[in-house]
């Protein structure tokens, strides 16, 4: 039988078949794919064959092949720094659901999510939520971010899961296609999910005043059925967006205001550090290039991860 993956518990797999049948399956043997290493062989949104046995009363599927994937995104695992978790996989557009505090969305964290979904061939759309909740300095500082991401090409939509601005705009983008929310704990993922299908009922939970985050509500990934067409992926938090091996050579390329102007550099292998007569540290200087971006830049491409894995908010 022939099925899409709606959950994973990490040795289950709630598979929706073609009937409209969800099945509970394990897997079988030991399943490598394309040389990932994984820490989950099978994610939600794989197109998988599976067989049903019987167990007594119990009808158990078995996943025996997962069909190639279009895409899928993915991060390093954050406690086995060399293992990778595929967040989830066949996306036709990824929502990353931005707060400028309560809790706070950094850029290199964006930047991070952005630089994935353009190794993957994901489109990326940004939700600036909660506007509801800003005041007009920090509504500023929401529309020059906005405006920093639309320059690059990046559509940037500012919502309100609680007074429903917007959603008929993210809904118009759903329709029909494999969507996929992400971001930190407490940014409202559940909250916008249930605005736009409230049938569905998604548990929410406030934000720790200790901490200023939110509690994890979602503990899996986990797909649902809209009822105008196509499917959600709601993620659990994420606090760490680490990005997977790239080479340096490439990471240019997936910064696309960078990739825009790398012809223009003297060496075709440019890193845009210290080499002379490149276009992007001269686009930098003339302000053409936010320095944020850059940064972010830097980072990536100098694997500095702990202090982007690390709690900002521990004590």
């Amino acid at each position: 039988m022939k099925g899409i993956v709606y959950k994973s518990t990490g040795s289950w797999y709630s598979v929706k078949a073609e009937n409209g049948t969800f099945y509970d399956c394990r897997i079988k043997g030991k399943f490598r794919i394309g040389g990932i290493k994984s820490t989950n062989p099978v994610a939600v949104g794989d197109h998988v064959d599976f067989d049903i046995e019987k167990k007594g009363d119990e009808t158990v599927g078995v996943i025996k092949h997962i069909d190639e994937r279009e895409n899928y995104i993915i991060r390093k695992s954050v406690n086995l720094s060399k293992q990778t978790h595929i967040i989830a996989a066949n996306i036709d557009v990824a929502f990353l659901l931005i707060t400028l505090n309560n809790p706070p969305t950094f850029t290199t964290f964006i930047d991070r999510f952005l630089v994935t979904a353009e190794a993957y061939h994901i489109k990326a759309v940004l939700l600036f939520n909660k506007i509801d909740t800003y005041n007009e300095d920090e509504l500023l500082e929401i529309k020059f971010l906005a405006a920093l991401y639309r320059k690059i090409g990046y559509e940037c939509i500012g919502i309100s899961a609680i007074t429903g601005k917007n959603i008929d705009k993210v809904k118009a983008q759903m329709q029909d296609k494999v969507t996929m929310f992400s971001g930190h704990s407490g940014v409202g993922k559940s909250t916008l999910i249930n605005a736009i299908e409230p049938d569905l009922d998604l548990k929410t939970s406030k934000i720790s005043e200790q901490h200023l985050q939110g509690q994890h509500t979602t503990t899996f990934a986990e797909m649902f059925d809209l009822s105008f067409g196509g499917q959600i992926i709601d993620t659990p938090g994420i606090k760490g967006f680490g990005v997977v091996e790239m080479d340096k050579e490439e990471l240019g390329d997936y910064f696309p205001e960078f990739f825009e102007l790398k012809e223009n550099c003297k060496f075709n292998n440019c890193l845009h550090l210290e080499e002379p007569h490149c276009a992007v540290k001269e686009a930098l200087e003339n302000e053409e290039i936010a320095w944020s971006r850059y940064k972010s830049y830097l980072q990536i491409l100098e694997g500095e991860e702990d202090h982007f894995r690390k709690d900002i908010y521990e004590k």
